[in-house]
Formats: structure tokens, C-alpha cells, sequence
């Protein structure tokens, strides 16, 4: 009877601790993760575009269940340079994601940026898809732009431009590194025809700050060779 006895309150102890644990795996699943940030940055450069000099990139994410929002911003230093706020709706599963990006440019013309004017051809709204999968040795991903202020023909037409890239992620002298090819395909915003036009190699590493902050400093070399153009760009991560 004491063995019989002693084996139920095993059991019942394993059942208990078992429920504690799944039940907090769900309230984590659950959980709302909210981030936010900052980047300043010695120069703007994005898919071998120069976007810009010195400049502040503030962002916030709210994300559940593989779900993200995120509102992503650029401010340069000089009055010259372009206003940017970007809205990012995605979803990530394993190594696989999609989103929907709503980019806004703030120009010159008072008319073209207002934020609510959403016209086809007087809009400063570009929108565009993305496809993406992590296979760990790389990463590759599919960006399309299908409405919005794109690119057009000389036929009139839309071009959907597009922008194809392959992230080689690997550690070297205690830091992290990233190599970047990016291409597009046809005619669109980022060439006149198929063409590489991104090729980056890109480092970070944290610096502690005190015990319980530390700042994350990054800097890339990008060569652009369908414009015969390289940048090098420093920028840190609060």
C-alpha cells in the first residue's frame, strides 16, 4: 500500500509541475513582445541605393504569435535629404516569413507627400511584398513593389520592381558578419534591365556600456556595380 501510495503522489507531483510548465509555455506564446530603438547611422545606404548622410532611424515592433507590426522611420541631418516613415505588417514561422511594407517619403512637393493622398500617380506611398526563408547557412528573399509610386514604362505600364537578395551570415574574430548579393531582375526603380546592384559585407558587435546596457555598433561596405558606386557606412544601435 505505501509503494501504491508513494507511486499516486509521484504521478500526481509530475502532473502538476507538467500543467505549471505547459500553462506558462502558453502564457508565453501569448505574450506581447514590444520593441524599441534607434539607430544612428553615418550614412543612408539600402539595397545599394544612396538614401541619404547622416541620419536617425528611430523604429517600435508589437508582436504576438508570429505576428509583427512595425513602424520604421529615417531623418537625415541635412534639409536636403528625404523624410521616411515605413509600416511593416508580418508574419514569421520557422525559418519562413511574409510581410506587407507601406513605404512614405516625405519630398519637396507639398502636394505629392501628403501622407493620406493616395492617388496612382501622384502618391508618395510605394508598396511592396516580401517573401523570405532562413535555411540558417543562408537566407534569401523576394521583394516586389505592386502598388503605389512605382517605377513606369515608357509603355505606360507598372513595372513591379523587384529586388532579389542572398545573406550569408558567419563569425570572424569574435564578430558577427554579413554577406549580402542583391539583383533585380527586369526593367524597374532599381535598374533598366536585370542587373547586380548590391554587393555588401557588413559587421557588428556589441560594446557594454554597464552591467545591464550595452549598445550594438555595426558598419558596412557596399558596392553597387550596376552604377559603378561603393559606400561605406558606420552607424550604432541604441
Amino acid at each position: 500500500m505505501k509503494k501504491i501510495f508513494k507511486l499516486r503522489v509521484i504521478v500526481v507531483v509530475l502532473i502538476a509541475v507538467l500543467g505549471i510548465n505547459t500553462a506558462k509555455a502558453q502564457e508565453n506564446n501569448n505574450q506581447v513582445d514590444v520593441s524599441i530603438g534607434a539607430d544612428v547611422v553615418s550614412g543612408y545606404i539600402w539595397r545599394g541605393e544612396d538614401c541619404g548622410g547622416v541620419s536617425i532611424q528611430p523604429s517600435i515592433s508589437v508582436a504576438k504569435s508570429g505576428f509583427s507590426l512595425t513602424a520604421w522611420g529615417s531623418v537625415g541631418l541635412e534639409s536636403s535629404d528625404t523624410k521616411e516613415l515605413d509600416l511593416t505588417l508580418g508574419y514569421e514561422t520557422g525559418g519562413f516569413s511574409i510581410g506587407i511594407t507601406d513605404y512614405w517619403f516625405d519630398r519637396d512637393d507639398e502636394k505629392k507627400t501628403r501622407y493620406f493622398k493616395y492617388g496612382a500617380h501622384s502618391t508618395a506611398h510605394i508598396f511592396e511584398a516580401t517573401v523570405a526563408y532562413d535555411f540558417g547557412p543562408v537566407a534569401l528573399n523576394w521583394n516586389t513593389y505592386f502598388a503605389g509610386a512605382d517605377y513606369t514604362k515608357e509603355n505606360g505600364n507598372r513595372a513591379y520592381s523587384s529586388y532579389a537578395e542572398a545573406i550569408v551570415p558567419f563569425k570572424l574574430g569574435g564578430f558577427d558578419f554579413a554577406a549580402e548579393v542583391g539583383l533585380t531582375p527586369w526593367e524597374g526603380a532599381y535598374s533598366s534591365g536585370f542587373n547586380v546592384v548590391n554587393i555588401s559585407l557588413g559587421t557588428s558587435k556589441e560594446i557594454k556600456i554597464t552591467y545591464a546596457y550595452s549598445l550594438q555598433a555595426f558598419a558596412k561596405l557596399t558596392f553597387n556595380p550596376n552604377q559603378d558606386k561603393t559606400y561605406f557606412a558606420f552607424g550604432v544601435s541604441f
